[in-house]
C-alpha cells in the first residue's frame, strides 16, 4: 500500500484550502485535533475618496475528526483482487469576523461563520488514487442568523505519483455562494533535501516550509481568502437585506513550535494585499465598490491533539507519515 501514502497528500491539500491555517502537516489528519486561531489585519486607508480607514480581525477554531480508517479487500468486476485503503475524516469550523471602519464595526456584532465538511480519501489498485470531499455552512451577522444564505462545496481530485518525493493533484470544485462556480484545481508536494518541501494547491495557496529541527520549522506562504456575509440594514419603512463580499491576498511568514507532545503554536506576519470591498442588495445590485490598501496583518494559533491511540499512531509510522511518535508537525 505504497501509492495510499501519497495520495493523502491530496487530502491534506483540500484541507488547507478549509481551514486557512497557518501550518499544516500530513499526520494531523489521523488524530482528532483543534486549532484555535487568530488574526488581524492594521486599518489600512478603505480608497475611493472616503478619507476611511478599514480593518478586519478574525478568531475561531477548526476541528479534524477522523471517522473511519481502513483496509478493504475485495473483487473487481473482471474477478480480480482489488486492495483499497479508505480514510475520512469531518471537518468543522466556526470563525468570528470583525470588519472596523475608522475604529467602529460594523456590523457591530461582526460575522459568524459556521460550516462542516466531510473529506474521504480512496486509494486502491483498481481506481488508483482519489479524494472527494463536500461540505456547507453560513457566515451572516446577528440579524440575518436565522435567515442564512448558505455556501456549498463538493469535489474530486486524481493524485499522481512522480517519484519518491513528488506528488501532484488535479480536479475540480463545484461551489455555490450566491451564485455557482466551477473551479478547477492543480497541486503539487515537492520534497526538496531533508529539511525543504514546496506544496501548493492553485488557484488558493502556495506554501515553501524548512524544517530546523524536530520541534521547530519555518513557513513561508501565499493564500487566496476572504469572506461574504450578510447583514441587515434597519430604515423607518422596512429591513433591507444586504451582502458584503471582501477578498485578499496573504503573504507571509510563519514560525511554528511543537511544545509539550501534543501542542503545536504558531506566529504569523505579513501583508495583505489585492484587496476588494464590495457591497450588494438582494438583487445582486453591486452597491459600493472599494480597494482598500495593502496592510501589515499578525496571527497566531495553537493546535491541540486531543487523543493519541496506539492504533492511530502504529497507522502513521507504518504510512512513514510521522516521527518516532507517529506525529509529524
Amino acid at each position: 500500500m505504497k501509492f495510499s501514502r501519497h495520495l493523502l497528500f491530496g487530502l491534506l491539500f483540500t484541507t488547507i484550502s478549509s481551514a486557512q491555517a497557518q501550518h499544516f502537516a500530513l499526520s494531523r489528519l489521523f488524530y482528532p485535533n483543534l486549532t484555535l486561531k487568530a488574526d488581524y489585519n492594521v486599518p489600512s486607508n478603505l480608497g475611493g475618496g472616503t478619507g476611511k480607514d478599514y480593518g478586519l480581525t478574525r478568531s475561531g477554531f477548526f476541528g479534524i475528526i477522523p471517522i473511519q480508517s481502513e483496509v478493504q479487500l475485495g473483487y473487481s468486476l473482471r474477478k480480480k483482487f482489488d486492495l483499497r485503503a479508505v480514510h475520512t475524516v469531518l471537518l468543522t469550523q466556526f470563525t468570528q469576523l470583525q470588519p472596523t471602519l475608522d475604529g467602529k464595526n460594523i456590523p457591530d456584532n461582526g460575522y459568524k461563520t459556521l460550516s462542516v465538511g466531510v473529506l474521504r480519501l480512496q486509494a486502491s489498485i483498481k481506481d488508483r488514487l482519489w479524494v472527494y470531499g463536500g461540505g456547507l455552512g453560513m457566515t451572516e451577522s446577528n440579524e440575518t442568523f436565522f435567515s442564512p444564505q448558505p455556501f456549498f462545496w463538493g469535489g474530486a481530485a486524481r493524485m499522481h505519483i512522480l517519484g519518491l518525493h513528488t506528488q501532484i493533484m488535479y480536479g475540480s470544485i463545484l461551489a455555490y455562494n450566491q451564485k455557482l462556480r466551477f473551479v478547477p484545481v492543480f497541486g503539487v508536494n515537492k520534497r526538496f533535501g531533508k529539511d525543504w518541501r514546496v506544496s501548493a494547491l492553485l488557484p488558493f495557496m502556495m506554501n515553501v516550509n524548512y524544517r530546523t529541527t524536530k520541534w521547530f520549522n519555518v513557513d513561508m506562504l501565499a493564500g487566496l481568502n476572504g469572506y461574504s456575509g450578510g447583514f441587515q440594514i434597519q430604515t423607518p419603512e422596512e429591513k433591507m437585506l444586504r451582502r458584503e463580499n471582501y477578498r485578499q491576498i496573504k503573504l507571509g511568514v510563519s514560525a511554528n513550535a511543537h511544545l509539550f507532545t501534543a501542542i503545536n503554536i504558531s506566529l504569523e506576519a505579513g501583508v495583505t494585499t489585492f484587496r476588494q470591498l464590495k457591497t450588494f442588495n438582494s438583487a445582486r445590485e453591486t452597491l459600493t465598490a472599494y480597494t482598500p490598501g495593502t496592510t501589515p496583518y499578525i496571527g497566531a494559533s495553537v493546535r491541540y491533539i486531543t487523543s493519541r491511540s496506539k492504533l492511530s499512531n502504529r497507522f502513521t509510522r507504518k504510512m512513514n507519515l510521522g516521527g518516532g511518535g507517529g506525529i509529524n508537525w
